[in-house]
């Protein structure tokens, strides 16, 4: 009877039902191997394509309304052509390819969403409670955000558009190419869309620790100059109002973010106290 019980207690440790905690980590079946992490990011990703494939198929369907939405900002003196404003095709298949590129472009937007959601379920499993909660709101902030991004920089497009037009009009007789001209406003468009990202981008960056509300408020000055600075940088095309548009949204954004932390943190805050 001895030999037995000892033989069944040298079954139990070999055979992994121990219940020290270590071996409970590397046993436990929800903890994902790098292989499984790799497989989940896998489909994640091929989610993402085919969120991103759908879009590109609707934005071509509705191509030509999307064209008209877009060359809207154009002056009235450019490119015009039997009294209709026309961009100039400088190749046999630009017209295709230039229709290609804002329905991928429209494609991300669309799919955004999706993206977002596919990002968030990837990474919450290393979060904690209190920080997962904030998904979907997050999820909603951030494309509500990027709505109102893009449609302020779809207001100020006509700004830096008729500058750069008018700019060499009494020494250049402009033609301006559907390549160029949708290029610099699809650059245009998602450079608002992502800078009001801003709040969302620092507001997680507190959840997990990397910034705290106390830092960002001391660093208030020189973080507003910075911003001004960058946005006489990043803005394409030259004029004087684009950059202290985006100069005024981020200096907004970034108080809004401090807004919304002090919020945010101390909400969760209190929810461990109790």
């Amino acid at each position: 009877m001895a030999t037995s019980d000892l033989d069944q207690q040298g079954l139990l440790k070999s055979g992994g039902f121990n219940n020290s905690p270590e071996d409970d980590d590397e046993n436990d079946p929800s903890a994902m191997s790098l292989i499984d992490h790799l497989e989940e990011l896998r489909w994640r990703i091929f989610k993402c394509l085919i969120a991103v494939a759908v879009g590109v198929v609707i934005a071509f369907i509705f191509r030509n309304q999307l064209i008209h939405l877009l060359d809207a900002p154009l002056p009235l003196t450019a490119n015009t052509l039997g009294g209709k404003q026309r961009l100039t095709m400088t190749g046999l298949g630009e017209a295709f390819t230039v229709t290609i590129k804002l329905s991928i472009v429209f494609g991300l937007v669309f799919a955004l969403p999706v993206i977002l959601y596919q990002l968030w379920a990837f990474i919450s499993p290393g979060l904690y409670e209190r920080e997962k909660k904030h998904a979907v709101p997050f999820i909603v902030l951030g494309l509500v955000l990027f709505i109102i991004g893009v449609a302020l920089g779809y207001f100020i497009l006509q700004f830096p558009v008729s500058f750069l037009i008018n700019f060499g009009a009494e020494n250049f007789n402009e033609l301006i190419s559907a390549n160029s001209y949708f290029s610099f406003v699809s650059f245009f468009l998602l450079l608002f869309g992502a800078v009001f990202e801003l709040p969302l981008v620092l507001t997680f960056l507190a959840l997990i620790g990397i910034v705290t509300e106390s830092f960002l408020k001391s660093k208030r000055a020189v973080a507003h100059v910075a911003m001004w600075a960058a946005a006489t940088v990043v803005t394409p095309g030259g004029d004087l109002y684009s950059p202290v548009f985006i100069g005024v949204a981020l200096s907004i954004l970034y108080e809004f973010s401090i807004l919304l932390i002090h919020f945010t943190v101390k909400k969760d805050s209190a929810d461990e106290l109790a």
